[in-house]
């Protein structure tokens, strides 16, 4: 139990997202890779494993507890100018080579994020919960590693969440089933997912499938999650217009109203070229996604150098309704019916009846809990 595999492998439980197969052989579903996992093996993600011909999964612990701007996720139609208690664990079923968060995702992957166990605390799901309440939160999310191969942890925090109201949501990189996606829609309100590329090859380079991202960003939505996309756009890997273009065009097949967040890349983690992704890069991605017909396209990552696309308008007359810089509301319209003010145009999203609760004008900064 000394091994970093050990310590981590110490704090599971029996999983619930799986079937058990013949010659102690299980199958799992939290992700699309349905990875078959013989015993003593682990599935793709690293943390869920077999052991006897019982999935185990992880169970107990964070490894990052601190309460963000609601923004930061990005989330920008649920419940703006909240904060959210954002919780996360270790592992990811990808391995994107620019992933900003490796040191938790890529666990018993890559050497260099085994210093992950550092940061990891044991912890009830009772005592996160008392954590949002204390700090004010309004939202509690899973995010920093992909949260749908830590499902049945999310679940157990997530149902004495909604028990005192607080709401829920996930940061996600999408590759999900339907099995997850129903065993978490009583408890799950928000599902953030980000739409890497639309090229499968480039998906099948870090460790996806397209279609089933795609598959999901639609199931999602149908589903009556409250789904916002974003793209990390980066120079040479998805970035062209007619990349762009077909984004677009997919999330008005599914709704226009999905918002749709563009952001900015820096070289991080293997990927220390391209260099960052232009200003004008971002505001022409915004202009395609406005072109095709979304209604909420917004630029990320890039504070104050993209006109007014860190802002929410009214697709019918086009008043602003939410004024950003960064991750600070600096004006906040909405009224308590969720509409536009001036025409009573109905704005998608998860708003608040009390428009006055809404934080505005202070500065919206991460609060380290551990």
């Amino acid at each position: 139990m000394n091994t970093v595999a050990g310590v981590l492998d110490s704090l599971t439980k029996e999983g619930e997202l799986y079937e058990k197969l013949s010659d102690n052989s299980v199958r799992c579903y939290a992700c699309a890779h349905r990875c078959l996992i013989r015993p003593g093996k682990r599935g793709i993600c690293k943390v869920r494993f077999n052991q006897e011909g019982i999935l185990r999964v992880p169970y107990g612990y964070v490894a990052g507890l601190q309460v963000d701007p609601i923004e930061k996720k990005p989330y920008f139609h649920f419940l703006p100018g909240s904060d959210a208690l954002t919780f996360g664990m270790l592992g990811c079923d990808f391995h994107c080579e620019f992933c900003q968060n490796y040191v938790t995702s890529q666990f018993l992957r890559d050497p260099a994020s085994n210093l992950s166990t550092n940061y990891v605390r044991r912890i009830a799901p009772e005592q996160v919960v008392k954590f949002a309440i204390d700090s004010g939160a309004k939202v509690i999310a899973s995010s920093y590693n992909e949260p749908l191969i830590t499902s049945e942890w999310s679940l157990a925090i997530f149902k004495l969440a909604n028990e005192v109201g607080l709401k829920c949501a996930y940061v996600s990189n999408g590759n999900a089933t339907p099995e997850v996606l129903q065993y978490l829609r009583p408890y799950l309100s928000g599902y953030k997912i980000d739409l890497k590329t639309m090229q499968d090859k480039q998906y099948r380079r870090i460790g996806g499938v397209l279609r089933n991202v795609l598959d999901s960003i639609k199931l999602a939505y149908q589903m009556g999650y409250w789904v916002e996309v974003v793209t990390l756009v980066i120079p040479g890997f998805n970035d062209s217009i007619e990349e762009l273009m077909d984004a677009a065009r997919f999330l008005i097949s599914v709704s226009p109203d999905i918002p749709w967040h563009v952001t900015a890349y820096h070289p991080d983690y293997k990927m220390s070229s391209p260099p960052a992704t232009p200003v004008s890069t971002l505001i022409r991605a915004v202009e395609i996604g406005q072109e095709v017909g979304l209604h909420y396209v917004y630029a990320g990552n890039i504070v104050g150098r993209v006109k007014d696309y860190e802002s929410t308008f009214c697709p019918h007359c086009q008043t602003i309704l939410i004024k950003r810089y960064g991750y600070t509301i600096q004006e906040y319209h909405i009224t308590s019916e969720g509409k536009c003010p001036k025409c009573g145009t109905r704005i998608a999203g998860v708003w608040t009846n009390d428009p006055q609760s809404v934080q505005v004008g202070g500065w919206g900064m991460p609060r380290a809990l551990f």
